[in-house]
């Protein structure tokens, strides 16, 4: 009991801590299974793996603000007329996040263009992408005290190191013209760099 004492605070230590926790667990299954030296280190070793990449994923959920998790499986596609199954699985595929593709999705009040847009954020999340969500409302605020808050500066900051950016609700209102040139200035800067989901009530001639 000293020895597997002692393991775990060497991992604590390495701050391996919840490994250490697991630690008893893992040295009875491998009893148990009569597993090699080797088996038994890559359970060690991928468990770690697991706990680091469940606590990114809830790290990257949570700075991903979220208004709500709309997962994709809960997308009715029967009321989307415009949308096919096989533009559907494409979206899925995350293939134009990967290529720096912008995605625009227009459409009434009601027909789940929000819902679309965090359902593939969450999907992004999932493959290891950093994404922020934020509506045009919020923007428009974040970006007028920016140089005046801190938590207006770190907002943008996050925004422009993700990988996928959501700004909700575009020209839900009328925007002064500062204001729009604060926003082209933030879409300039993400241009190439990140990947852009717009959702709109308007169309392309409003």
């Amino acid at each position: 009991m000293k020895q597997i004492k002692y393991l775990q605070d060497s991992l604590v230590s390495l701050r391996l801590v919840e490994t250490s926790k697991k630690l008893p667990s893992l040295l009875e299954e491998a009893e148990k299974e009569q597993l090699s030296y080797i088996a038994f280190l890559n359970n060690v070793v991928e468990y770690e793996r697991r706990i680091r990449d469940e606590r990114n994923m809830e790290k990257r959920l949570k700075l991903a603000a979220f208004p709500c998790i709309t997962p994709l499986g809960e997308f009715n596609l029967n009321k989307q007329e415009s949308l096919s199954l096989k533009q559907f699985n494409q979206l899925k595929e995350l293939a134009w996040v990967e290529k720096l593709f912008n995605l625009i999705l227009l459409g009434p009040p009601g027909v789940g263009k929000t819902h679309m847009a965090v359902g593939l954020g969450l999907k992004a999340i999932k493959r290891g992408y950093k994404v922020s969500f934020i509506s045009m409302g919020d923007l428009v605020h974040t970006l007028k005290t920016m140089d005046i808050t801190r938590k207006s500066q770190t907002k943008i900051k996050r925004m422009k190191e993700s990988h996928l950016v959501i700004i909700d609700d575009l020209m839900y209102a009328a925007m002064y013209p500062r204001d729009a040139n604060l926003f082209f200035q933030l879409v300039n800067d993400l241009y190439n760099n990140s990947t852009i989901i717009l959702t709109s009530n308007r169309f392309p001639n409003e």
